[in-house]
């Protein structure tokens, strides 16, 4: 017993069948296109996480920036009480 029910001598007759088909060419063809489509992803996966990160600490740094402005203006605004 194999995967599922399948036995390796079902798989194998399979897999001479689709060499008959496709050929090795196009079977290799085919390999070597899903590996750079997966290749592809996995870079623009890794860029889209970079980018995260670059926006969550420009946005961090947007807030702080924000944060002493805000608090500067209410110290302007305070009225000086010396006698």
């Amino acid at each position: 017993m194999g995967l599922g029910g399948i036995s390796i001598w079902q798989l194998v007759i399979i897999l001479v069948i689709v060499v008959l088909i496709f050929g090795t060419r196009r079977l290799k063809g085919m390999g070597s296109d899903l590996g750079g489509a997966i290749k592809g992803f996995k870079e623009a996966v890794s860029n889209d996480d970079d980018d995260d990160k670059s926006k969550s600490s420009e946005d961090a740094a947007s807030v702080e920036s924000d944060h002493a402005a805000a608090k500067q203006s209410t110290e302007e605004k305070k009225p000086n009480h010396t006698s």
